[in-house]
């Protein structure tokens, strides 16, 4: 394996649970996380070579997976909607009342635009505002404002 392989491989290792967290973020099918994370795998791969660590690695690889999950995002809107089966079953129903205030917060998130889902995504990953500002491409001060937003929209849901 040559050396670029191999820092590859130790980034992709150090790097993946952040990745499957934002896969996660934009579907729940593990089918679809799963190609998700392999596109991710494949831009980092191309951007790798010229990444020149002006930013941290961890910044750099939020940005490349938001960025490919906004787009698979976008592709899969633009297609267009099959009906699924309903069996009127659900297999993993779970009552207790935490785990319903958890899925109604993602229900909830999920009802938000893209961009606020991946600004969202990244404060609840403890991320501080700078950091966040500079994977989506806003100040750190705008990342403030839009999660107070983001905030009245989610009560208001």
């Amino acid at each position: 394996m040559d050396p670029l392989e191999q820092k590859f491989t130790k980034m992709v290792n150090e790097q993946k649970s952040t990745i499957y967290t934002v896969c996660y973020m934009f579907s729940k099918d593990s089918d679809e996380v799963g190609d998700l994370f392999q596109e991710i795998l494949v831009n980092l791969w191309k951007g790798f070579p010229s990444f020149e660590g002006r930013s941290d690695i961890r910044t750099w690889v939020y940005r490349v997976s938001l960025n490919t999950c906004i787009s698979a995002d976008r592709k899969k809107k633009r297609r267009k909607k099959s009906e699924s089966l309903d069996m009127n079953i659900d297999l993993y129903a779970d009552n207790d009342a935490d785990t319903k205030q958890v899925k109604l917060l993602y229900e909830r998130i999920n009802r938000l635009g893209v961009f606020d889902r991946a600004i969202v995504l990244l404060w609840l990953e403890g991320l501080p505002y700078d950091e966040i500002g500079d994977i989506v491409g806003i100040s750190a001060k705008n990342v403030s404002v839009k999660l107070v937003r983001i905030r009245e929209q989610l009560k208001k849901k």
